[in-house]
């Protein structure tokens, strides 16, 4: 059963009258009625609510109460309704406004009524409350009828489908066969939705833009549910968007009046309860929803994508097919990254630079990491960091790292075509965007700088004489004025707009914040550079073995733990920066806002996400000097290296833990614990109220009552930034760590579910929005893949072995192996150079140490330039910087050729819209030939019509003188008689002669 149920026809009440209802239901009442008004009848297509100050009630007559102000526009209850609701013969109980306290809330009155006498010009009716609380929120129910509904699909140009139908060409051979295997293979993971096997049908139904004058061409069962509930309160929403109050304020729509508080919210209703009833057949929407998507346990099954369009609307539909999208492709980047991971969990014992590293025979003895505290220590030591390091630092992780940077290519390619089918089954091909209402906010400041206009203007003008000669007129162009300014503020455009010197000054604020954001970021991440430097020193110092064993791991770790939490704290407060700083842009519209707060968000939240990461990747060990030569920080600390094994390993360790735990925290436990933790507040709250009002809301409350309760809904812009983070940890630093598809693969099953179970029993229902594109998003995308190419071939070049090991290999090893790789990259220091106060004060390898050994391309001390980079050093930077140019351009050659061969339009999808294009201008042409002859066939039939009449009238009239020609004509007779028959039988012949086939061009006039 389809989710779009009209309501029962149980009363019959007169349009034109105010209704109001109870907030409360009868508990056997059938849940349908909850979406519908008082009558049973008429679906509620849109809820606004107001709070509304005290009341006193009073026991009397109704007339009595005439000149009393209802906030709400309603009278009390009349006779007739008295009977119905039960006949007492008591008087009944009248609602009596008091006054307003504030003279806010009485303006706020006015332009409530205003406002919803417009919404019934414009053709809606209207529900009120009946208040009978003390105090609290009042809801007004909105229905648009038939006339309205068909009004505003011709205006917005809403797609429905005709009459007219294909068959799509049905596949043959092979790929009939694969598709049929594919398609039972697929069976078990489908969603139990009803009807879907009806829209994945052979039968394709035409689709065309709504017109009231082409009604015939529609497959119109019922009006009641021919727009279905999303298209219904879209509809609904657009006239609440565009509706003025111009007399009691200068305000354009409902966006304004609740950011001025008229109106606490407004929103449409869910399609009843969530929870299951019965059998699928017997379901809504919202229930197939929750049982087939919203639900942990159906992980493992498809998205109904086309339900969540039909519910949600396109918008959110688009984002969760992409979220599909993506997630499947993770699948097979999951799969090779383990792949990766094996291998080097697999070579890891005959790879011979950790063989060399881990052999205690080979007694490379290595400086001190710390000044004084730190004595020399074998590199040896330091086994299992270089085993673990093989392990993400081998061949196969540069063969991931294009694999990588295709896979970004082709998801982008996938999802286009995918998008494109699903604008192609959605009905959005050739959808023109809609105008846009400007924002409450621009309307403001607009308004104040007419009114500042205004009022310099008048300073200006020095006409005392004229004022007080003509103080009428004056008055009325003041008020003409005012109207005016008021009708251009619905339109600003039009005679007035908000320039660049308006906003100057929040350009220029936005620029200092953003550069001092990304201050605090770098601030950030130096601190916990000072921490891990600090911490290092101590921990050498310690006289415990086991802590100065440690050491490194512990840094690592704590550092790393405290990067997350800085990052989930500035997280959150970027994402309030960013909308602080887009609201002093004064964007015009929601889509400017939205797209300019976009980049704003992405850019502070990729700097917070990724800057400890870079700086392990492409800064750590870079500054540090040589021993004897070390930068130091404050003059005290030392600046750090990397691990013996490679900076790569840190990099992995870092990325892993902000990765898992930013994914962990944020994304899931905030999602759950904060609408969690806003549901409890909200029940805290409404066990203060008073006990008559909790007396009096004992019954089973209302579907409005029930909605209103649920969180709002905030846009989609945070669910968009947590995947687009997501797919930076995927793609960017993943030569680093081979796991993280993986890790985003299961995070993504978890999180389709937790998104789907929010918005279905969490959330208030959004606005349908209608949708073609992910918008800016898919930019960030693009954008965010094309730079992957270039952080991978860098982290490849620079910050693991790979180049270096190539580089001995097919130059320096005499026998073309990696055997004495260790031994070429370390370089000697004579420990005499060290500097005073630098050397270890306790030594347990002895007083006979000479040279230590350092990680790094100089020459030695025995060298006619000592402690210089070496040779083997440029080689090694030409190759890095060879090795990047040559990365990038092959992999953005072969991205550019993967979406060469992939074409946007799938070849199905481009031959059914010529095809339907066809069909349709067939449609169109047999109409008007239709009309054509049946135009025609009524002329004929007139024409024909009335040459009878004519032929019948000319024999009356000729009979008379059939009848007097035989006898003589008397001498005395007048000649009147004969000369009617004669001017009738002339006009006879006359219009004989214009109706004759003869006269072409009176035919064709009359035409």
């Amino acid at each position: 059963m389809d989710g779009d149920v009209s309501c029962d026809n149980m009363l019959q009440t007169s349009d034109n009258k105010v209704h109001v209802a109870s907030n409360l239901m009868d508990m056997d009442q059938d849940p349908r009625k909850r979406l519908c008004f008082a009558d049973g009848r008429r679906k509620v297509d849109y809820v606004l609510v107001y709070h509304y100050r005290k009341r006193s009630s009073i026991r009397g007559s109704p007339s009595q109460h005439r000149l009393s102000i209802i906030s709400n526009g309603s009278y009390p209850l009349g006779v007739k309704e008295k009977e119905q609701e039960g006949g007492k013969d008591e008087p009944p109980e009248v609602v009596v406004d008091v006054g307003p306290l504030d003279p806010a809330d009485g303006e706020k009155i006015m332009i409530r009524e205003e406002f919803e006498g417009n919404l019934k010009d414009a053709g809606l009716e209207i529900e009120h409350d009946k208040e009978n609380k003390v105090h609290g929120h009042a809801f007004i129910r909105l229905h648009a009828p038939w006339q309205v509904l068909s009004r505003e699909a011709e205006f917005l140009k809403i797609k429905v489908p005709t009459k007219k139908s294909y068959e799509l060409r049905e596949e043959k051979g092979l790929a009939a066969t694969m598709s049929e295997v594919w398609r039972k293979l697929n069976q078990p993971f489908q969603p139990k939705v009803p009807h879907q096997e009806q829209e994945h049908s052979r039968t394709k139904f035409l689709s065309h833009c709504f017109s009231r004058d082409k009604l015939h061409l529609y497959n119109i069962k019922s009006k009641d549910t021919f727009f279905d509930n999303a298209t219904r309160s879209r509809i609904v929403y657009e006239i609440l968007r565009r509706t003025a109050c111009t007399r009691t304020c200068q305000t354009m729509g409902i966006t304004t009046l609740i950011a001025n508080g008229v109106y606490d919210s407004a929103f449409p209703l869910h399609d009843g309860d969530f929870h299951p009833s019965g059998q699928a057949e017997g379901k809504n929407d919202r229930q197939l929803l929750h049982d087939e998507w919203a639900r942990y346990g159906a992980f493992y099954k498809y998205q109904p994508v086309d339900l969540i369009r039909k519910y949600f609307g396109e918008k959110i539909g688009l984002y969760f097919a992409w979220l599909g999208v993506y997630t499947q492709l993770l699948i097979p980047a999951s799969v090779v990254g383990i792949i990766v991971f094996f291998y080097g969990w697999a070579t890891v014992e005959t790879n011979i630079p950790s063989q060399e590293m881990c052999d205690e025979d080979q007694n490379f003895t290595m400086c001190p990491l710390c000044d004084r505290a730190c004595d020399y220590w074998h590199l040896s030591t330091a086994c299992g960091t270089a085993r673990a390091s093989h392990l993400f630092d081998n061949p196969a992780t540069v063969f991931f790292a294009v694999f990588m940077s295709l896979w970004a290519a082709m998801f982008l390619e996938n999802w286009k075509r995918r998008q494109i089918s699903l604008n192609y089954s959605w009905d959005l091909t050739g959808m023109e965007e809609e105008e846009e209402h400007p924002r409450p906010k621009y309307e403001t400041i607009l308004l104040q700088k007419r009114q500042r206009k205004k009022k310099n203007n008048t300073k200006n003008k020095n006409e005392p004489e004229r004022a007080v000669d003509e103080s009428g007129e004056l008055g009325k162009d003041k008020w003409r004025q005012r109207l005016l300014s008021a009708m251009a503020a619905g339109n600003p455009t039009g005679h007035e707009k908000l320039t660049w010197r308006d906003r100057l000054p929040g350009y220029l604020i936005n620029i200092s914040s953003i550069l001092l954001m990304f201050g605090v970021t770098c601030s950030a991440v130096f601190s916990v550079i000072i921490y891990r430097i600090t911490i290092s020193a101590l921990m050498a110092m310690s006289p415990d073995p086991d802590v100065k064993s440690n050491v490194r791991v512990t840094v690592t770790a704590t550092a790393v733990i405290i990067n997350l939490v800085v990052i989930l704290i500035l997280d959150e407060i970027y994402g309030m920066v960013a909308a602080w700083l887009t609201e002093l842009e004064i964007p015009k519209t929601e889509t400017n806002f939205e797209e300019r707060l976009i980049l704003k968000a992405f850019l502070l939240k990729f700097m917070n996400a990724y800057a400890p990461i870079f700086y392990v990747a492409f800064f750590k060990g870079r500054f540090a000097g040589r021993p004897g030569d070390y930068v130091y920080v404050f003059n005290d600390y030392r600046m750090e290296e990397c691990a013996p094994g490679g900076c790569l390993i840190e990099l992995c360790i870092q990325l892993s833990i902000i990765m898992l735990g930013k994914q962990l925290i944020q994304n899931n436990i905030f999602e759950i614990g904060i609408p969690k933790l806003k549901k409890l507040c909200r029940t805290l709250k409404d066990k203060e109220r008073a006990p008559k009002e909790i007396v009096e809301q004992s019954g089973r409350r209302q579907q409005w009552y029930l909605d209103y309760d649920l969180e709002p809904f905030n846009g989609l812009t945070p669910e968009y930034m947590e995947m687009i983070i997501q797919f930076g940890f995927v793609t960017l630093f993943v030569a680093s760590f081979p796991l993280a598809p993986l890790f985003a693969l299961l995070n993504n099953v978890i999180e389709i579910r937790l998104d789907a179970k929010k918005f279905v029993t969490e959330l208030r229902r959004p606005n349908a929005i209608r949708a073609k594109d992910i918008g800016i998003w898919y930019n960030i995308l693009s954008g965010l893949g094309k730079f992957s190419v270039i952080i991978n071939a860098f982290v490849i070049a620079f910050t693991s072995d790979f180049i270096p090991r190539l580089v001995y290999q097919y130059m320096y090893s005499e026998t073309g192996t990696m055997h004495g790789f260790i031994n070429h990259t370390l370089s000697y220091f004579n420990v005499s150079n060290f500097k005073p106060g630098t050397v270890p004060s306790i030594s347990s390898l002895g007083k006979d140490i000479a040279f230590c050994r350092y990680k790094d391309y100089r020459e030695p001390p025995w060298s006619t330039e000592p402690y210089h980079f070496s040779k083997q050093y440029w080689s090694v930077l030409a190759a890095r910087l060879g090795f990047v140019i040559l990365f990038q351009n092959l992999v953005i050659t072969m991205s550019m050729l993967v979406a060469w061969v992939i074409p946007d339009v799938p070849k199905n999808i481009s031959e059914q819209l010529k095809k339907e294009k066809t069909l349709l201008v067939d449609v169109f042409l047999n109409e008007e030939k239709e009309k054509l002859q049946l135009i025609q066939s009524l002329f004929s039939r007139d024409l024909t019509q009335e040459h009878q009449e004519e032929q019948k009238v000319s024999d009356q009239t000729s009979l008379p003188l059939q009848q007097t020609q035989p006898g003589p004509l008397p001498p005395t007779s007048s000649p009147a008689p004969c000369t009617r028959p004669r001017a009738a039988s002339f006009s006879q012949f006359t219009r004989q002669m214009s109706m004759s086939p003869r006269s072409d061009i009176t035919q064709h006039t009359a035409v």
